[in-house]
């Protein structure tokens, strides 16, 4: 271990490893305490300082979590390490002297799966082009996002919050620059991106954001918070607190967290769930009043994220990663996609008419899709690019020929693209053996200028010119496609 580079913290020295391109990586530093025992349910705390030098040749603990999943998840790569000291960090960088702008992933899974030690988002090529690249874990399920209306709300927030804390006072050790900082994250990581957007906690700790697949919409209400938490109290046997919790060992926990998703998705009823029965996501961000002001998308709109450069966007497809692998696209009826269009409150039947225009051949699955995809992702992104001035606007359209060429460009199909890792055996399932190399350094190389300079390369999105990137087998920035579809969600949230 100690033949490695080794930097130094405000906690102790880490010992890396140097790989051939001469890429430094030190991974397992941790950025706080570990939140068990009396620790569990509390805002994350510093860690103990340590004297000797700390080996971070290789990935520590990753926050619990189901190791199971449905269709659409069991494509996704993930990683679990067990552990207790899961609030950890990763850093690849290029040298330990200097000031390199510096980018921070946060990582999806529902906010109830995922970590910063998936291969994926290995940050070798970030750091190979002149950014120091930063994963992390934060808290998940319950123990991230679980709240009765007492104590402090969005522990998984605030662990992600202490992160950056880390980051501001510790990256220049490792070649980083505190004051060009860029938070970005997908699918979850994207939310959690556009609520730190809105959180007085983290102002001050980012510069520049990216939210991928993800946006400022996903919240839920203090009243479903309670609900959730009490159905979760009531499985377990115990009283409706955390500290009745707090003594459920982890694997029971777990396994009534994956509970409560079965039966939201078996009976999603909004007069049991609340909200959750629209995202289907239990645990999620609870709009507090303190860490979570108000409604992300609200809070921005207002001001609270100024100054902040932002880059958005989504996947053409995102909605066939969750129909196409568990074989529902073609269980979908017409029928079915009149029932859900009228449950987002679309006018009828004009929106069927406008959306089976622009797709002729589509079967109905498809528009299922289609409109999911809109609903859950691009409208909410088109949303923040309205609110935020000096925002970038994307769209990942490349078809993936995974499932026969039905999988599309669904979602989190285009993070390999981003980290120029292509080759990751763990993206083959969604992007085929073969994806374009060419498409990956254009989309890697936005990512990089932007957290460089602010500039991906094409002019920032405004209502009157809709300029977006289309990034696909020949990207161009055009004018933003579709505004008879995207007209009909106004005033719908």
């Amino acid at each position: 271990m100690r033949n490695g580079p080794i930097a130094t913290t405000g906690y102790g020295k880490v010992c890396g490893v140097r790989d051939d391109s001469g890429v430094l990586a030190f991974k397992g530093i941790p950025y706080a305490a570990s939140p068990t025992g009396e620790k569990r349910f509390k805002p994350p705390q510093r860690p103990e300082n340590w004297s000797e030098v700390r080996d971070a040749t290789g990935y520590g603990p990753t926050s619990p979590q189901s190791s199971g999943g449905d269709d659409a998840l069991a494509l996704l790569p993930n990683v679990v390490i067990p552990g207790d000291d899961f609030l950890n960090l990763n850093v690849w960088t290029e040298s330990l002297s200097g000031r390199r702008p510096v980018m921070v992933f946060i990582h999806g899974g529902a906010f109830s799966s995922g970590s910063g030690a998936v291969p994926l988002y290995d940050g070798t090529n970030f750091a190979r082009d002149g950014v120091v690249l930063v994963t992390l874990n934060y808290r998940l399920g319950a123990d991230g996002f679980l709240w009765f209306g007492e104590g402090v709300a969005n522990l998984g927030l605030l662990d992600q919050v202490a992160a950056l804390a880390w980051v501001r006072d510790n990256i220049e050790g490792f070649g980083g620059d505190p004051e060009n900082v860029t938070i970005f994250g997908e699918s979850a990581g994207g939310m959690s991106v556009c609520t730190l957007m809105a959180m007085p906690a983290a102002r001050g700790l980012f510069h520049k954001a990216i939210a991928q697949s993800g946006a400022g919409h996903t919240t839920i209400t203090p009243s479903t918070a309670k609900r959730i938490g009490e159905r979760l109290a009531q499985m377990l046997g115990v009283s409706a607190s955390r500290d009745a919790l707090a003594d459920v060992p982890m694997e029971k926990l777990i396994a009534a967290q994956d509970r409560i998703s079965a039966e939201v998705f078996a009976a999603p009823d909004p007069a049991v769930w609340g909200e959750v029965a629209e995202t289907l996501m239990p645990f999620t961000p609870v709009i507090d009043g303190s860490v979570v002001p108000g409604h992300p998308i609200d809070c921005i709109a207002h001001g609270a994220a100024n100054g902040i450069k932002v880059l958005i966007g989504t996947n053409s497809e995102e909605g066939n990663l969750f129909f196409v692998p568990s074989g529902m696209v073609a269980k979908v009826t017409t029928g079915m996609v009149d029932a859900m269009t009228e449950a987002y409150g679309l006018p009828m039947p004009l929106a069927r008419e406008v959306y089976r225009s622009n797709r002729p051949d589509a079967t109905p699955g498809e528009l299922y899709s289609a409109i999911f995809t809109d609903w859950f992702y691009r409208i909410p992104a088109v949303r923040l690019a309205e609110a935020q001035p000096d925002t970038h606007l994307y769209e990942f359209s490349w078809r993936s020929p995974a499932f026969n060429g039905s999988l599309g460009a669904c979602h989190a199909s285009e993070l390999s693209f981003v980290f120029d890792n292509i080759g990751d055996p763990g993206v083959r399932q969604i992007n085929g053996e073969t994806p374009p190399q060419a498409l990956a350094n254009e989309m890697h190389r936005a990512w990089v200028d932007f957290a460089t300079s602010g500039d991906p390369g094409w002019p920032a999105y405004a209502p009157e010119s809709r300029i977006s990137m289309q990034f696909g087998e020949v990207s161009s920035a055009a004018t933003g496609d579709r505004r008879e579809e995207q007209a009909l969600w106004q005033g719908i949230r």
